[in-house]
């Protein structure tokens, strides 16, 4: 075994176990790229002693020491942390319980772009967090939400069956798609091509 000064020795905290400074860099580094948040002994043995972070400032490169902060940061916060919705962002944010229940149109600090704090999804103006839940993963991209809003403000109403607008200029509440299928048009129910009258909402 090679010995080592006391100035390159690394004590591991709550089990005296001493290990060379670079080893212990090299552990440590390869614990950061697992992502693991609670790094212990590199003792395979001990199940006492663990490294904390701030002794490794010098024995790691100031890029994995700050990666390691950020980790253990988003460990302590728990629930307590989300991230911008943005993905060419994704900063870690913290809530506001108290704010975050009443406010839904949230400022990202970090790139300046607006989000729902209550859907933690871009901002969706003119459409209620109820009517986005409703939506599919496919429908809620920016042109969709667009129209989504021009369909709330016209009145359009979407067949049950393909999910395509459609716009009544004049006429009874009988729908017929162009796929085919047969609707209501004040509440979207599925109709029969002989009856002109709605069972769902009496119509």
């Amino acid at each position: 075994m090679e010995k080592v000064q006391v100035s390159e020795q690394f004590i591991v905290s709550h089990c005296s176990h001493a290990f060379c400074n670079g080893c212990v860099g090299r552990y440590v580094a390869t614990k950061i790229g697992e992502n693991v948040e609670s790094i212990g002994c590199p003792d395979p043995e001990c199940t006492e002693g663990f490294v904390e972070i701030e002794p490794c400032r010098d024995i790691i490169p100031q890029e994995l020491f700050d990666r390691w902060s950020v980790t253990l940061c988003e460990q302590s916060l728990g629930n307590e942390k989300y991230y911008c919705p943005f993905k060419d962002c994704s900063a870690l944010l913290i809530k506001d319980n108290d704010r975050t229940v009443k406010i839904r149109d949230t400022e990202c600090p970090h790139c300046h772009r607006m989000f729902c704090a209550r859907c933690r999804v871009p901002w969706h103006d003119g459409i209620k967090c109820k009517e986005l839940r409703k939506l599919g993963d496919d429908e809620k991209g920016e042109t969709d939400l667009m129209l989504k809003k021009l369909a709330n403000k016209k009145k359009w109403q979407r067949c049950p069956s393909c999910k395509m607008y459609v716009s009544k200029i004049d006429g009874c509440l009988l729908m017929k798609c162009r796929c085919k299928q047969y609707f209501c048009y004040h509440c979207s129910a599925p109709m029969s091509k002989a009856l002109h009258y709605c069972k769902n909402c009496n119509r």
